[in-house]
């Protein structure tokens, strides 16, 4: 049976509600968005005179919704017009309006009753073949659909988003008995190919997998922190990072969550279970203290912490959780501590920590053996297998390790005999694995222990991973910088391997010999790497040294090898797709826009910031950005070249940075003809298709033309703009030096209005511009600050 979800009806506007419509708008696919009626009309309702059988009255609550998705932040929509695409409805009038819809979503109150009450109407007016789901965080798939017709629970399932959808990856697919398995597989297939989520599938038991793991591990942490009277900021200064957590470990999480959210949780728990699972999922009475008092955390203003702003500036304080008053943030002092920081690796840092005999030891043994041991209980209950656990805790709370990778890297038969001599029980499935001499839970990142074997992990055909195939001896070649590597079908990849994969003369020297191994060899090349990041600039360290010893020439050296690459790229014999994701700044994107294709992941937050370190793009960015502007408009055209160079000019001058893809294309870093991935784990297998596409099609590479500028006239035009900032107390004087470096660069000169002038006059003209402003001791002090305390200085 052919299926395609081309319309989707969501039941409920609240938060989580609206917020997947916006991602479904996102990614192209309109939506429904129904909620109740307003049971009183509003003050400006009853000033419009305005009734409650009026239709704006009746779908206020969903019209609201939509309206505040433009002003939340994080930002739900990848750019404000997906808004559009969501249309504001309500339950009482527009049910009968599910016929035309694909999937109908439910995220209505987490009360059973009032969720069957739902899905009887829904039964009533959807079509036959209609998926419906529930976005439920824990309660019972199987009891909502237990009254509903046939066709009804062979299309049902729960379909469990995290908060924020946009940003989360975490999708928890929860089957019935009835569930169809072709239905079932086919929203497996559509939430990652199309929903571009990670999904796993979880069993029908109370919270599912993550919020089930996760939530028990931070209330662990909780009773520890009081029985061993440890402070909130000490807990969180261990529990981070340092144990491949992000960086706002236990208490700031729980602050951005909010606490009502995550007693809540807690509670659907705690109502289910019996013993000493239920005494853990009841929360410490200081808790329940700060719910009663609003400290919900971020939603409030305060919570665990409370920035406290004063006229020397401000100060985040911790909550003093046995007197409910806030004092200065701590944090834990131990020998393991700066071991773990030296230390090289996730599972060095770790070990440096769990086996230490000190306080910050204990406190890290004393919550991740009890978690540890919760997630093996709990193999089998919430999950069939312990690599969909693993997967969840990753996507759904951000751990770089799940916990059974985090038992592999502190080691499994050493943390076992531990766990035995404190006079824990560990489940009998484990020691059954020691004594038939599996000593790990994974085998070699390809397989997982599973009823007494190993059973390989199954990727979707589209996830290609690197680290994988360097293992294979895939590496043509590679440098200290970066590495080329053969990715199949005739398709090389370049890898940066440098730090923050920044740009410095080896990755330059790579970018050289691999488009001429490419061009003799390969159909054509992919610039992407699997790090946190695509790439965030040049080396800034090696500028301003060579800058402050006025070895200027060097410099000079550096910035036409940048330019010389970039060259490289664009006229290449055969395709170069970069696929960039992440922070993609400065150099990162001068790589991109001489590419011939740009594949973008949908998170990619993209810009030609230099000026923030009072410098302005070395690398072609000027010239290469105000030519996308112009080939992006119609052939025959009538070109307004001083609009697209203001364009240009402000785009760079205020360091704009795109906050998606979609916004990156609004800029003009992306064009048209560019991709977006939606599932950031399909970058690299999208962008090697865009080369093999481009191949197929008889590639041929751009041909060098002249570049028509707005000259002098267009100079002055700039500056003007740029003069009335300053007047207006919005540019500083550096700025207003920068700005006039940045305008004669993107003029082309002191040359007449409309001249024809080639691309090497402008990438001299902006080397020239480039190597004055590193001379300048106000741009070293940007570049000193951005390097010490990693933000812009305004100087």
């Amino acid at each position: 049976m052919s299926r395609t979800i081309k319309k989707v009806a969501v039941l409920g506007s609240g938060i989580m509600g609206s917020a997947i419509a916006a991602h479904l708008a996102n990614i192209g696919i309109p939506s429904l968005l129904l909620d109740i009626l307003p049971k009183e009309l509003s003050e400006h309702e009853q000033k419009q005179g305005l009734t409650l059988n009026d239709k704006p009255v009746r779908n206020r609550l969903a019209a609201m919704s939509i309206q505040q998705l433009k002003k939340q932040k994080p930002a739900p929509l990848a750019k404000r017009s997906n808004v559009d695409l969501i249309e504001a409805g309500n339950m009482a009038d527009d049910m009968p309006r599910l016929s035309e819809v694909d999937w109908v979503i439910e995220v209505v109150t987490e009360n059973l009753e009032v969720k069957k009450e739902v899905f009887a109407t829904v039964d009533k007016y959807r079509r036959k073949g209609t998926v419906v789901s529930s976005n439920t965080s824990g309660i019972s798939i199987e009891a909502m659909a237990e009254e509903r017709s046939d066709d009804f629970k062979h299309h049902f399932l729960g379909t469990h988003f995290f908060n924020p959808p946009r940003y989360l990856k975490l999708l928890e697919l929860i089957r019935t008995k009835d569930t169809s398995d072709e239905i079932f597989e086919y929203m497996k297939q559509f939430a990652e190919n199309t929903l571009g989520k990670g999904v796993v599938e979880a069993k029908d038991t109370p919270n599912f997998i993550a919020n089930r793991i996760g939530t028990y591990g931070l209330l662990v942490t909780v009773r520890e922190m009081e029985a061993r009277g440890y402070s909130v900021g000490e807990v969180d200064s261990v529990t981070g990072p340092a144990l491949g957590r992000p960086k706002s470990a236990t208490f700031r999480t729980l602050d951005v969550v909010g606490l009502d959210t995550f007693l809540h949780v807690a509670k659907n728990v705690y109502d289910q279970v019996e013993g000493k699972e239920k005494d853990i999922f009841d929360p410490p009475a200081f808790m329940k203290d700060m719910a009663h008092k609003k400290m919900l955390g971020s939603k409030t203003g305060q919570g665990f912490y409370y920035k406290e702003k004063s006229e020397t500036g401000s100060a985040i304080l911790e909550l003093n959780y046995k007197k409910m008053t806030y004092e200065p943030r701590q944090k834990l002092s131990a020998p393991s501590v700066e071991k773990s920081k030296q230390a090289k690796g996730t599972s060095a840092k770790m070990k440096a920590l769990v086996y230490a005999d000190d306080r910050a030891g204990e406190l890290v043994w004393s919550v991740l053996k009890p978690t540890l041991l919760y997630a093996a209980e709990k193999y089998g209950e919430v999950a069939e297998s312990l690599y969909d656990i693993d997967q969840a805790m990753k996507w759904g709370f951000g751990w770089d390790l799940g916990p059974f990778e985090t038992w592999d890297a502190i080691g499994v038969e050493e943390s076992v005999n531990r766990m035995k001599e404190e006079g824990e029980t560990v489940p009998s499935w484990i020691e059954a694995m020691l004594e038939k001499g599996f000593t790990h839970f994974y085998q070699d990142k390809h397989a997982y222990y599973h009823q007494g074997e190993y059973k390989e992990i199954k990727f979707n055909s589209k996830v290609i991973h690197l680290a994988t195939l360097k293992d294979n001896d895939r590496v043509i070649m590679k440098n200290t910088g970066a590495a080329l590597i053969d990715i199949g079908d005739d398709v090389a990849c370049l890898e940066f391997t440098s730090k923050n994969n920044s740009i410095g003369l080896d990755v330059l020297q790579m970018i050289n010999k691999s488009i001429d191994e490419v061009e003799k060899n390969y159909q054509g090349l992919v610039i992407n790497n699997q790090g946190k990041n695509f790439c965030v600039g040049a080396n800034l360290m090696m500028i301003l040294m060579e800058a402050q010893d006025m070895n200027f020439s060097e410099i000079d050296l550096v910035v036409r090898h940048f330019q010389k690459a970039m060259t490289a790229i664009r006229y290449s014999a055969k395709p170069v797709v970069s696929a960039p994701f992440a922070m993609t700044l400065g150099g990162g994107t001068e790589i991109c826009l001489p590419s011939a294709r740009i594949q973008a992941s949908m998170e990619t937050y993209m810009g030609l910031v230099e000026t923030g370190v009072g410098l302005i793009p070395g690398g072609g960015g000027n010239k290469e950005l105000y030519l996308r502007q112009i080939d992006r408009l119609p052939q025959g055209a009538n070109i307004d070249y001083q609009a697209i160079a203001n364009n240009v000019f402000e785009t760079i001058a205020m360091a704009k940075v795109s906050t998606s893809a979609q916004e990156a294309a609004e800029y003009g870093f992306i064009r048209p003809q560019d991709g977006i991935s939606i599932n950031s784990d399909h970058l690299l297998h999208d962008a090697k298709e865009s080369v093999r596409h481009l191949a197929a099609q008889g590639y041929r590479p751009p041909t060098r033309k002249k570049i028509r500028v707005v000259g002098e006239p267009g100079y002055a035009t700039m500056l003007l703009g740029a003069k009335s900032m300053k007047f207006s107390g919005l540019l500083s004087d550096h700025d207003m030096k920068i700005a006039e470096k940045l305008a004669f660069v993107i003029a082309g000169g002191r040359v007449p209005k409309g001249t024809e002038v080639d691309e090497d006059y402008l990438l001299d003209i902006e080397r020239e511009a480039f190597l004055s402003l590193t001379g300048e001791p106000k741009t070293q002090q940007r570049m000193q600050h951005m390097l010490t305390k990693g933000k812009p200085l305004r100087n």
